[in-house]
């Protein structure tokens, strides 16, 4: 089955949590339920595991490339274990979970997803959808006189209207305006934010498929798919 079949399978619920129960599985193992959301926060803020992209020379600035697979071959190669550092490694579920992140495919985001991912999990946060913003065309400037508040005007000019019998003379005014939350910064941040919870649910799916987390078992909830319509 491809990704968009398993896309247009999957079952999508709003609500994302842990539930308390554990559950044991046909291989025996006993492991709670988990949305992939919350999976992710663990395993970013929770286990610190970082996003290894493997080869060097192209990795985000700040993120590891040494999973604890690769530390232990080099170990082996060294030789002997460096003592030092208070640091634990973090469980190999969450490194499981970063290994994942660093392989999304291009169709989800490719690495600038994964990075997006795993620094919005140890945020525990979601990309901004700009809800309850409208485009806007306001004054840059506001003035207030007896009248109440008036936006700010400034001269370009002076014409001359000789129509009459006596000549007038008048100033030209304008008002600078600006753009606040444009149609097109809207759209772009919604569509992050589409292609985000896309990404989140191929993770799912994958997790569902390879069944392969020791402490985890992978629920349907997910991200609301479109937050920004509960507000208009």
């Amino acid at each position: 089955m491809n990704a968009r079949a398993r896309f247009d399978a999957a079952a999508v619920h709003d609500k994302n949590r842990i539930v308390g129960q554990p559950m044991r599985d046909t291989m025996g193992r006993v492991r709670k339920e988990i949305g992939i959301q919350r999976l992710l926060e663990w395993a970013f803020a929770d286990e610190c595991a970082q996003v290894d992209f493997e080869d060097v020379g192209t990795l985000a600035q700040g993120y590891g490339r040494i999973g604890n697979a690769g530390r232990m071959m080099e170990r082996g190669i060294l030789g002997c274990k460096v003592d030092g550092g208070g640091r634990s490694y973090p469980d190999a579920d969450a490194d499981l979970v970063a290994a994942a992140v660093a392989a999304l495919p291009e169709g989800c985001g490719g690495r600038s997803m994964a990075v997006q991912i795993a620094e919005l999990a140890r945020a525990r946060c979601v990309p901004n959808a700009m809800i309850g913003a409208i485009a806007r065309c306001v004054p840059i400037a506001w003035r207030q006189n007896q009248h109440g508040m008036r936006s700010a005007t400034q001269v370009i000019g002076r014409e001359i209207d000789c129509s009459g019998r006596k000549v007038k003379r008048y100033e030209v005014l304008v008002c600078p305006v600006t753009y606040t939350h444009t149609a097109a910064d809207i759209a772009k941040a919604r569509r992050n934010y589409l292609q985000w919870r896309l990404a989140l649910l191929e993770l799912r799916q994958t997790f569902v498929i390879y069944n392969n987390l020791s402490r985890w078992s992978l629920s349907a909830a997910l991200p609301a798919a479109t937050p920004w319509q509960n507000n208009v």
